[in-house]
């Protein structure tokens, strides 16, 4: 899920997405930011403003509202050759060592630079942080990114400091023994409470932008997950834990399931649902539209654990829920 790269290739490619419900009636550009990770709302505003960016067939302007069944069609141009610089950019730092650092990734920042995003990364703030000593394999745009986190998830990443330290992790993360472990908020109480999804996952054949089960043509997937907390019949918070590591893993799987995450604005549970499920558990107004307002995946990458590649010692961190999600789980024990 969090392990894939960039959803825009460095082409001339042409995307389409389709509005649904929980982006009706909001403005394009936020909409659509919202939908496309690896587009910013400043790329998205420069994309409608040179036409590459249509509703409907139609050159729109940014506060134009979206409704349900808009067809967004994005050109996205070839990317001319950037050169990453380092920025000064706060970073919290869980470990670090010569060989590798732990981070605490917040939501809302992006990994690497792609299209949209030359500037503003993890990237960028580790070329700051570390200068020329992270691991060129991730080639110019990522060095020393061993593995990945969606834009709006938060929590552990483990970043390669030179070549050894990268291929070591990169082959625990092949082998599947380097352990990662999420916290997610869900829609109702998943039945039976621990399970194990396997299920193939591959790119949306008509929104490429999207994930999807694909047992035919996509990459094997496995997640198990574990009910850690219900909230009535309405929520649940639930452990997951990758055995692979495909793009939007958790987000698809748990969607396929029937429990999609809370405040996915690509997979998530529809408005009309998310409300109808709470109403009924007797929540109030307030704490409903706390859940439905969420702004990102309620998804937290909370521990990762790794045989450190040089010294071969064991190593595991675990960090808390980011306030966010923390305050929205006290909402919902009221």
């Amino acid at each position: 899920m969090d392990d894939g790269f960039s959803h825009l290739e460095d082409k001339n490619d042409t995307f389409r997405l389709i509005i649904d419900e929980a982006q009706a009636g909001g403005r394009a550009d936020k909409a659509i930011a919202a939908l496309c990770e690896d587009l910013s709302r400043a790329r998205v505003q420069d994309l409608i403003d040179k036409g590459s960016l249509k509703i409907n067939g139609l050159k729109i302007k940014s506060s134009r509202k979206v409704e349900v069944g808009d067809v967004v069609e994005i050109i996205v141009p070839p990317i001319e050759s950037a050169v990453i610089e380092a920025e000064d950019i706060p970073l919290d730092i869980v470990y670090e060592d010569d060989d590798l650092l732990v981070i605490n990734k917040p939501a809302g920042l992006v990994v690497h630079p792609g299209a949209g995003n030359w500037s503003g990364t993890l990237v960028n703030a580790l070329l700051h942080y570390c200068g020329d000593s992270l691991s060129g394999i991730g080639g110019v745009a990522r060095p020393g990114i061993v593995h990945r986190l969606d834009k709006d998830t938060s929590g552990l990443m483990v970043v390669a400091k030179n070549d050894m330290a990268h291929q070591g992790l990169s082959a625990q993360l092949s082998d599947r023994s380097l352990s990662r472990t999420y916290k997610a908020l869900v829609l109702k109480v998943p039945v039976p409470a621990k399970g194990v999804v396997n299920a193939a996952i591959g790119r949306h054949r008509s929104n490429r932008l999207k994930m999807t089960i694909d047992e035919r043509n996509g990459r094997e997937a496995i997640t198990r997950y574990g009910v850690e907390k219900a909230f009535g019949a309405a929520l649940s918070l639930v452990e997951c834990k990758l055995e692979t590591g495909r793009t939007h893993q958790i987000r698809v799987h748990m969607e396929l399931i029937k429990h999609p995450l809370i405040g996915d604005g690509l997979y998530g549970p529809q408005p009309t649902a998310l409300r109808a499920a709470m109403e009924k558990e007797g929540y109030d107004l307030k704490t409903i539209q706390k859940a439905l307002e969420f702004p990102r995946q309620a998804l937290h990458a909370k521990a990762i654990a790794f045989i450190h590649p040089v010294s071969g010692e064991e190593m595991g961190f675990e960090i808390p829920l980011p306030g966010d999600m923390d305050k929205l789980l006290k909402s919902l024990d009221k």
